[in-house]
């Protein structure tokens, strides 16, 4: 029996035909945005839709999701949010359009009220926008749907998805929430638009996983405060095997990202393999799925080399990976089992402090 044969067998879940919602961040996310300095910030908002580049692989893999999830009937939605103001909505559009990407929303942050408003302070404020808008928009989704969110390690993603999960799950009531909120500077109105908002949620754990794009190559050690929850990601490859194991992309679907990525500066089989073995090694994809992820991707010659001595090289290199793969490697801990410090995370105010000075 192939390795990872189980993989093929298992029954459909029904858990697994539930709808299924994906919502991705677009700068740095989706798009290799430049945005460090004022006169990047500017630029963006005159760049075209030919201009704009997808980052590698993500466009390959949100078209793949919809098409697994049309494939096996279930049902899907696609969504954006972005701390970008509305005025370069046209342009973004236009670009997903160019890129096949077929989206249900898309929602931007309104930069102009803020100038108008003399919220200068608040022009690079994400956390609030986002909390409250993903609340929002959980209000408005189909019961039962579970979620999969997609951000980058440049600004606060990680903290925005983890406590948009955990108040959806009930984890964090709204109390708490305000005080994280308050401790990190949320504009007031915000602060009491999510907590507004939390109370009004039914408590669901609807937030399988969290997907963070490292574009600024943060250690993904860093990241082990949020729970395994969290899956930091060195490309969108390491991405499409993980939703694999996941059950909601199938293998055409991570082999559709390999190619594309194979298509992109910088991208070798080599390099593909060692992010397979590197996620493996972090605990974020079991040995089984790895190993018919590794056997798929063989049979359709993605991981084959032109010359004989390459196709040597691959064979010894992948002798060393399936040894390595039949050691156990500990697993992270249940996302049930793990609970966010929030407090020592943002350095707001202990438990019986004052959150007032």
């Amino acid at each position: 029996m192939r390795p990872g044969f189980w993989l093929r067998r298992r029954p459909v879940n029904a858990v697994l035909l539930a709808p299924v919602i994906y919502r991705w961040d677009i700068d740095k996310t989706y798009l290799k945005s430049e945005f460090e300095t004022l006169r990047e910030m500017v630029r963006i908002g005159f760049e075209k839709a030919e201009d704009k580049v997808a980052a590698p692989g993500v466009a390959a893999l949100i078209r793949s999701l919809r098409k697994s999830a049309e494939r096996s009937g279930r049902p899907v939605y696609v969504y954006f949010i972005s701390a970008s103001p509305p005025q370069i909505g046209r342009e973004i559009r236009k670009k997903l359009e160019l890129d096949g990407i077929v989206h249900d929303g898309i929602v931007f942050k309104n930069q102009l009220q803020r100038l108008v408003r003399g919220k200068f302070r608040h022009l690079r404020e994400q956390v609030g926008f986002k909390v409250t808008e993903l609340l929002k928009a959980r209000l408005a989704a189909p019961p039962g749907a579970r979620e999969y969110v997609f951000g980058d390690d440049w600004e606060s993603d990680p903290l925005i998805y983890s406590l948009y999960a955990d108040v959806s799950a009930g984890r964090l009531n709204a109390d708490e929430l305000g005080w994280v909120l308050q401790a990190i500077r949320v504009d007031p109105p915000l602060i009491a638009e999510a907590q507004r908002l939390a109370q009004s949620l039914p408590a669901q754990d609807i937030v399988a996983r969290i997907f963070i794009n490292l574009e600024r190559r943060t250690p993904p050690a860093s990241f082990r405060v949020f729970g395994s929850r969290l899956v930091p990601t060195h490309n969108y490859f390491q991405t499409a095997a993980c939703l694999f194991e996941e059950g909601i992309l199938d293998m055409a679907g991570v082999a559709t990202v390999a190619r594309a990525l194979l298509e992109s500066p910088g991208y070798t089989p080599e390099r593909l393999m060692n992010s397979l073995e590197d996620i493996h090694r972090r605990g974020h994809l079991a040995a089984p799925t790895a190993l018919r992820v590794r056997q798929e991707l063989e049979h359709e010659q993605i991981f084959v080399g032109a010359r004989q001595r390459r196709r040597d090289a691959w064979r010894a290199a992948w002798r060393r990976l399936w040894a390595r793969l039949r050691r156990p490697v500990p697993r992270s801990p249940a996302l049930e089992a793990f609970t966010i410090d929030y407090r020592a995370l943002v350095g707001g105010p202990q438990e019986g402090e004052s959150s007032h000075p």
